[in-house]
Order: structure tokens, then sequence, then C-alpha cells
């Protein structure tokens, strides 16, 4: 049995599929932690980018 997603997730502060949205966007393209913290901001999630980074 594989658990499930959520579950990694759990002690985090932000839902699983923010986390998952930030890692893909970092990882997929030539971004800094800056600009996906602004990009971010513009979908209404306030996050900074040292909590990205981590």
């Amino acid at each position: 049995m594989t658990p499930r997603r959520d579950a990694f997730y759990s002690a985090y502060r932000y839902p699983a599929a923010v986390i998952a949205h930030d890692v893909w966007l970092y990882s997929c393209f030539p971004l800094s932690l800056r600009i996906v913290e602004e990009m971010l901001a513009e979908r209404g999630i306030v996050v900074n980018y040292e909590t990205i980074r981590r």
C-alpha cells in the first residue's frame, strides 16, 4: 500500500497542491525563488521565498 501524498505534507502550513506547484515551477523553469514568490502572490498565495527554498 502506498501512502497518500497529503500525508507527506501534513506538517506543512500550505496544502500539498500549492507545495507541488511551487516545486514544479522552480524545477521546470529557470526561475529564481523570488520570482516564484511573486507569481504565487499574484494568485493570492502569500509565501516567503525562504519557505519555497526549504
